[in-house]
């Protein structure tokens, strides 16, 4: 009997046509709410990308305000904020184009990562400048002492570590799921959901992980913001 029902098994798993890519519906069918779609999202990406580019090229020739670890932290901020654009942007402008919107199984685990890398550095940046704007604040004779170039590199560093490790996190929670059988993606982009729905298994514990992963990092980037402005506010009023 134990036999049989593993060659039912074996049967089905040679059966199984293994996803290779993904098809995303995108935000709309409509051909001409498409075209308006992609002229708008085309000016929105260049103005973000313009005006990125403009902060950082103005901090890099103003020596003065290069300096200042404030400005330091901006312009990586500006260069995280052209990057997480660069990774949907361009693709769902180009799907635009296309009836049928494809993404290689490949290329949609590069984008997951590449989202969430991006994003993860760009939250614990932010933390690194509501630090930067406490002891500003809270302790300026010491400002110059304590925020440091090598302090300023160490939470840049920090920084890139978290997010590259977030983001390695929630690809391998997904590389665990099969997909082999349903391949249509309800968004215009790879994003972790949407492809937990179409894993044939139930994926309750890895939607627990990824939960615990991303609402970690999210609960202590919170608190930190909420300490350091609450700080900063209490000192302002005292």
């Amino acid at each position: 009997m134990n036999r049989f029902y593993f060659k039912i098994f074996m049967r089905k798993m040679e059966n199984q046509s293994f996803v290779t890519e993904f098809i995303l519906l995108g935000l709309s069918q409509n051909p001409n709410v498409e075209n308006i779609l992609c002229v708008v999202f085309l000016f929105i990406y260049l103005a973000t990308i313009g005006g990125n580019m403009i902060i950082v090229v103005t901090i890099v020739y103003s020596p003065a305000l290069l300096g200042s670890p404030m400005y330091f932290f901006l312009i990586f901020l500006s260069l995280l904020d052209s990057c997480t654009s660069s990774t949907v942007t361009p693709k769902m402008i180009i799907d635009f184009f296309y009836e049928r919107k494809t993404i290689s199984f490949e290329c949609c685990m590069t984008q997951l990562f590449a989202i969430h890398f991006f994003t993860g550095i760009e939250v614990i940046i932010l933390s690194a400048m509501a630090y930067d704007r406490y002891v500003a604040i809270c302790k300026p004779l010491h400002y110059s002492s304590i925020m440091t170039r090598r302090l300023c590199g160490t939470l840049v560093m920090v920084s890139w570590t978290g997010g590259f490790l977030h983001s390695i996190i929630q690809v391998i929670f997904t590389l665990q799921l099969p997909f082999c059988g349903p391949n249509v993606i309800d968004h215009y982009l790879c994003d972790l959901f949407p492809l937990l729905k179409l894993a044939c298994t139930e994926p309750h514990i890895f939607v627990i992980l990824v939960f615990s992963n991303s609402g970690s990092i999210s609960i202590i980037i919170f608190s930190i913001l909420l300490v350091s402005y609450g700080v900063i506010l209490f000192s302002l009023r005292a």
